[in-house]
């Protein structure tokens, strides 16, 4: 919860979601405790609300923001998910894919690229939701009696929301559309040829709307045992990234800002008119602020794994028990004594679309011990992220002079220390890390019939950041990057796709 007026975070509540991985390469999450975790939060924010004597009927607006590429099938007569969330780093599509490959003249990864601002590849939802509709009987039965309903994280919650099998509102914003590969970022409408090309039917797709007015109303569900927010307008809709960009005030031409959670996300702002890579970076839409307002287009790099690798290192190698101790066993060598890590676990995304890359470590020796992995693990996000700014610098021919920054890993002081040294430009971070939820509140807030957030450049207040500045020679920074280059290469053309395809190891 944001106070309107100043930006500030005045309460809020987290859960970890469980991510399941039933066979290798698969990540789902379950729908149900999505949204229970939402309902969670919410019940237990405004409780904290109580306690710091702030009426919750203060509450004007609610925004949504989500993992973007995440794909749900529901049945809107019993509101029951058909089948677990298929996570955006899930790889189980790469057959779906090669196989829709085939089917384009020269096997053309990036055919529909003018149109989506997209490669075709296994991160986008429209390859998930084809797998389900091949895969999963109780999905195609569903969709040939018209049960059926699509859509990423945001629509399932705001049909859930606003009713759910009772009159939810079926609907999605522009940001989260554009990451489908069946909608046109120019026409701002669902492309009935990409429909075709998927077969998808279109029926199933919610409706498009900005990323900023009224979708409908918060209504009481049992599960809210005080009636919190009921009749709150539901007014803010942003895929996370996009939240990220509008959280960090970036509205003008140029700006740009890296979020560090799971994966890593480097969008710049490329205002009206959409700009296409020639780098292997994507074209979204960043947002758009309003039923009759313009919509902004962004560049973005994506990088699978982040946060993701420090987790790994916790949960799989165990050579850490919390993400805290990942930091100070870095900080005790300060160095990866030539040790470089590339976490592919999902192939590697930008710039490279490459999906057969698995991860790897290289350059061990005897010396080598689970502090330098775990400094290598650090160096890779910051690696990672310098070769989608070297992409976004040739793309836009300005190259940025600073990196605004986000997410939960910005709290890691030495890998903030560490991106400044490796991208030789400084790094600022703002000392509310909570830039995503930001943005949805702002376009909550700033909806036609809300009215109580002004996106006016000169209302906005200033935030407080922190900044980092580069520290090392440059010479040796530009040696440690051609090195991981060197790795990278390395990691290449790992998984072919004529063994198993049964989900066993190959």
């Amino acid at each position: 919860v944001f106070n309107a007026k100043t930006a500030e975070l005045l309460s809020h509540h987290q859960v970890e979601i469980q991510q399941k991985f039933p066979r290798e390469g698969w990540v789902e999450q379950d729908p149900k405790e999505i949204l229970n975790s939402v309902y969670e939060c919410v019940e237990k924010t405004c409780e904290k609300m109580k306690q710091l004597n702030i009426s919750i009927s203060n509450i004007r607006a609610i925004g949504v923001t989500n993992q973007r590429e995440t794909t749900v099938v529901w049945d809107k007569t019993t509101g029951e998910p058909l089948y677990n969330a298929i996570v955006w780093l899930d790889l189980r599509t790469q057959s779906t894919v090669e196989r829709l490959l085939k089917r384009i003249p020269g096997k053309n990864k990036t055919f529909s690229k003018f149109k989506t601002g997209l490669p075709l590849s296994t991160y986008f939802s429209a390859v998930k939701l084809r797998w389900l509709l091949d895969n999963v009987e109780e999905i195609r039965k569903a969709v040939e009696d018209g049960r059926a309903m699509f859509g990423t994280i945001d629509s399932w919650l705001i049909w859930s929301l606003t009713g759910g099998k009772n009159g939810g509102i079926h609907c999605t914003d522009v940001t989260n559309a554009s990451r489908t590969m069946l909608f046109n970022i120019h026409s701002l409408e669902w492309d009935p040829e990409l429909c075709k090309f998927f077969d998808i039917p279109m029926e199933i797709l919610p409706k498009v709307r900005s990323s900023s007015e009224i979708y409908g109303l918060m209504v009481c569900f049992p599960v809210f045992k005080s009636g919190a927010l009921t009749g709150v307008p539901i007014s803010g809709c942003l895929g996370d990234q996009s939240a990220a960009l509008v959280g960090q005030m970036c509205f003008q031409d140029g700006q740009a800002k890296n979020t560090y959670g799971t994966g890593c996300f480097l969008l710049c702002n490329t205002g009206q008119k959409s700009v296409f890579s020639e780098h292997g970076l994507l074209t979204t839409i960043a947002y758009k602020m309003g039923r009759d307002k313009p919509a902004f287009y962004a560049l973005e790099g994506s990088v699978a794994i982040a946060g993701a690798v420090v987790r790994w290192l916790r949960d799989n190698l165990g050579i850490a028990k919390t993400s805290l101790e990942v930091e100070k066993l870095a900080a005790e060598v300060g160095t990866s004594y030539g040790c470089y890590f590339v976490p592919a676990f999902s192939g590697l995304y930008a710039p490279y679309w490459e999906p057969s890359a698995r991860g790897i470590i290289c350059g061990l020796t005897q010396f080598t011990n689970k502090n330098h992995i775990a400094f290598a693990a650090l160096e890779a996000v910051c690696f990672q992220t310098r070769e989608i700014l070297d992409a976004m610098n040739k793309d836009c021919g300005i190259p940025l002079s600073q990196l605004q920054v986000d997410g939960g890993m910005t709290n890691n002081k030495i890998l903030m220390q560490l991106q400044s040294d490796i991208l030789c430009i400084p790094v600022v971070k703002p000392s509310m890390p909570e830039t995503t939820a930001l943005g949805a509140a702002m376009a909550a807030g700033a909806a036609e019939g809300v009215g109580v957030w002004s996106l006016n450049p000169r209302d906005l207040t200033a935030v407080t950041c922190e900044r980092f500045e580069p520290q090392i020679n440059p010479d040796e920074s530009e040696y440690r990057y051609a090195r991981w280059k060197k790795a990278v290469m390395k990691s290449m053309g790992w998984e072919t796709s004529n063994g198993p395809s049964n989900g066993k190891p190959k």
